[in-house]
């Protein structure tokens, strides 16, 4: 075994991966007869006429429809846009609950804000990231509207137990699948479990329109409301002969049709970006299998994982050194891996200062809801302690990578003794 790279060694990888680029000549086709249409936005008009979008937004909803196998399919301009939109569709009112995980995007937690929501933070699940049952059950209560699951790095949440708690209490589950495009539980798609599931089209995930999301459901009254609030709902309640208005009131969350034009080429591609990443994440997987102190990522029994992110646990007391120097050994090999993810989202100053629309604390002042330090232990602890995290979607990657990527965290975890020592002199 050679010398370790942060100890003056060589690299197992001797050159950067080059960034994944998804686009190609089909994409700038696409855009090109946008362009020499003269359309880039279809939206015009009123209810009965130019209301839903252009041609190819229709189109690529109707793609994105029957892809998903889902009723309804309604285009935005980014996932948050759809998580705002998806939480006024239900109905969410000041002082409502929704039950998030303490482990997301921001957006995730946020978007009820726009409406007076109060984000209520249940704990994780150690090996999946995902929303932890037991947590869930334990924040439930008479005010609780909705539970917004995320499917965290491309694995399932245990969305069919979810749904069936959000059932028996008539709550909404609604699925943050911003991750998880093909993810599947019991061969079910991700997003297609909840009452609607939300995706994303940005830049860095399996399919890409730049900025884009796209909300789904199988409710023909949520579809009618989404579609509302995507596009001034206040002004088309009445043509629309609509008699509860409750949150319609509407943004401009518009996808162009160059997106839209972008994401049919994307979509009709998926299989190819997403099988190539489970291909390459479970090779790697392979490659670290029973290495002590390190647990790669499980794959739910009878779910599809599509990696997002591949994310490994280091657990210190096993391994002998802690993840930021497991982290910094592999970065030296020339593993592009960055800690954790996002620190829980009620440590960030707005829910600690309780300080979001306006300076007097609303919506927060109209809940007895804390959000102090602890409030999610295994959320704490996978972020300051444990998660390793990598992006297969990030890199243009095949199995060899793979495997060099193997050879490098095998390379460091059997001369961890040397980085021991490191640690203790530099203690």
């Amino acid at each position: 075994m050679t010398e370790l790279a942060i100890l003056g060694g060589q690299p197992i990888i001797p050159r950067p991966f080059a960034p994944y680029r998804s686009l190609g000549t089909a994409e700038e086709k696409a855009v090109q007869q946008v362009v020499r249409s003269g359309c880039l936005s279809g939206f015009y008009g009123s209810w009965e006429s130019g209301f839903l979008g252009g041609g190819e937004v229709q189109a690529f909803e109707a793609e994105w429809k029957s892809r998903f196998k889902t009723g309804h399919a309604i285009s935005v301009n980014s996932a948050t846009s759809g998580l705002m939109a998806a939480l006024g569709a239900i109905g969410i009112g000041p002082g409502d609950e929704i039950i998030v995980p303490a482990t997301t995007m921001s957006a995730t937690a946020t978007a009820c804000i726009v409406y007076g929501g109060i984000p209520v933070f249940a704990d994780i699940n150690p090996n999946t990231f995902c929303l932890d049952l037991d947590s869930v059950r334990e924040n439930l209560s008479g005010k609780t509207k909705a539970i917004l699951a995320v499917n965290l790095f491309g694995q399932a949440a245990p969305l069919s137990e979810l749904r069936r708690i959000a059932d028996e209490r008539g709550i909404f589950l609604i699925e943050d699948n911003a991750q998880g495009p093909l993810a599947t539980e019991s061969g079910r798609y991700c997003g297609t479990i909840g009452h609607i599931g939300v995706f994303s089209l940005n830049y860095h995930k399996h399919i890409h329109t730049g900025e884009g999301g796209m909300c789904i459901t199988d409710d023909p009254r949520l579809a009618q409301r989404l579609q509302m609030i995507r596009n001034h709902a206040e002004a088309v309640v009445e043509a629309a002969g609509v008699s509860d208005i409750t949150n319609m009131f509407g943004f401009n969350f518009r996808l162009t049709e160059l997106s839209a034009a972008i994401g049919r080429v994307q979509l009709a591609a998926i299989d190819e970006h997403v099988n190539r990443r489970e291909r390459f994440a479970t090779r790697l997987t392979a490659n670290v299998a029973n290495l002590e102190g390190i647990i790669p990522p499980p794959v739910r029994e009878n779910c599809r994982h599509v990696y997002y992110v591949w994310a490994l646990r280091c657990i210190s007391e096993q391994l002998g050194i802690k993840r930021d120097t497991f982290i910094a050994a592999i970065a030296a090999e020339g593993v592009p891996c960055f800690p954790a993810y996002v620190r829980p989202l009620y440590l960030l100053p707005m829910f600690q200062r309780r300080i979001a629309m306006g300076s007097d604390g609303f919506p927060f002042n109209l809940s007895q809801r804390t959000y102090d330090k602890g409030l999610c232990p295994t959320a704490e602890r996978l972020h300051a302690e444990e998660i390793v995290g990598f992006e297969p979607c990030a890199w243009q990657l095949d199995e060899s990578d793979a495997d060099l990527i193997g050879a490098a965290i095998r390379k460091v975890h059997a001369q961890r003794d040397k980085l021991r020592s490191r640690e203790r002199n530099a203690a």
